[in-house]
């Protein structure tokens, strides 16, 4: 069956991608390979559930058994979920099947066999436009498209697995932050604050607008302050709230990348000239130690 065909290890980011799928008027296939994932997935607005069957816990072993399957469905077009786990898989399957991939696009559009592709580069400094014709592999991140819904039936196909690599072992990984990506609004504070201490502020203008906190590398890498999970940028958490608002963080590219799609981003910073007044909505130039406890007042009426 021609179309477009997914993969994501999380359903949420799946019925995104399914979204874009809809959105270019194209069919979509969401791959799977368990029977509780396509349970699942048969209400996210799909065209068809492929429960990929074999004899391999690791979904990476099924990079050439999902090649083959591509090519005998004439697919157009494997669009992947940007998880680490998303990212080992396309860079996979686009090697079994000697074909262009997009990693981490920021765009996508879909039209007569041609896909154009926007990706950010160089810590999102630039922009670079792609056009590809023919089968390709593509991973997206969440956050870019509105997730659909819909029911769809279950296609089960046995497949071989590569089953030279072996799953000996599995272990949690304990997180002590918030999941920003859910965050409909985020109060960030950066290198500006001058102790531990003084995060007291940004909280409490979290609290006051229902926010989560964030912040820059420096603050989770360097000061400890609040766990790595919690901090915005480039390598970090990439966030899409409908308020984002900074506090004392100076604005390098590497941070703003992570907030370029919130709706509305207010800067809170003494200094006039600090990069992050170039992406704000609005900007306050001034002590956020006098700003911030004032705002939050008026806040909360």
């Amino acid at each position: 069956m021609a179309g477009v065909y997914i993969y994501s290890d999380r359903m949420d980011l799946a019925a995104e991608l399914v979204g874009f799928v809809k959105e270019n008027q194209n069919s979509a296939q969401v791959l799977c390979f368990t029977q509780a994932e396509a349970d699942q997935l048969t209400s996210i607005g799909a065209d068809k559930v492929c429960y990929l069957q074999g004899d391999s816990p690791l979904v990476e072993n099924y990079g050439q058994a999902i090649a083959e399957y591509l090519k005998q469905a004439n697919a157009e077009l494997f669009v992947v979920g940007a998880t680490a786990r998303g990212r080992d898989l396309a860079a996979r399957v686009a090697g079994y099947l000697d074909c262009a991939m997009v990693s981490d696009a920021s765009s996508l559009s879909l039209e007569s066999g041609k896909l154009r592709a926007e990706r950010m580069m160089y810590g999102g400094a630039v922009v670079q436009s792609e056009e590809i014709t023919g089968l390709c592999v593509v991973t997206v991140a969440a956050g870019k498209y509105q997730p659909v819904t819909g029911s769809a039936s279950v296609e089960t196909v046995q497949v071989t697995a590569d089953n030279r690599v072996k799953l000996l072992e599995t272990a949690p990984i304990v997180k002590e932050g918030v999941d920003l990506r859910q965050a409909c609004n985020v109060v960030c504070v950066g290198l500006g604050l001058e102790k531990e201490e003084d995060l007291k502020i940004a909280r409490d203008l979290a609290a006051a607008i229902d926010a989560e906190l964030g912040c820059t590398r420096g603050v989770a890498e360097e000061r400890h302050w609040l766990p790595v999970e919690q901090y915005i940028g480039i390598s970090g958490a990439i966030i899409k709230p409908q308020l984002y608002i900074s506090m004392g963080v100076s604005g390098q590219v590497q941070h703003v990348f992570g907030v370029r799609d919130a709706k509305v981003i207010v800067a809170i910073d003494s200094n006039e000239k600090a990069p992050i007044f170039r992406s704000a909505d609005f900007g306050i130039v001034g002590d956020m130690y006098e700003i911030v406890p004032l705002l939050t007042q008026a806040i909360k009426g």
